[in-house]
């Protein structure tokens, strides 16, 4: 059941990758960067993308079981 959640977080990630790098105008990406805008200002296209491989990176550290036993 905790593999269902790691792979929505990686899930989750790539999204916040994908929409820093395309700058996305996807409805919940403009959302987000309208929040995070006001503390990151211009640079926060890179937070996202930066956010996004963590993301990535801790949810298939926890899948492949290496980190969380």
């Amino acid at each position: 059941m905790n593999n269902i959640w790691y792979i929505i977080m990686i899930v989750i990630g790539f999204f916040m990758f994908i929409g820093g790098l395309s700058k996305s105008n996807f409805i919940i990406y403009r959302l987000l960067v309208a929040r995070s805008e006001k503390l990151w200002g211009k640079n926060v296209h890179r937070f996202y993308q930066v956010a996004g491989i963590l993301l990535m990176g801790f949810g298939i550290l926890l899948t492949l079981g290496i980190i969380g036993k």
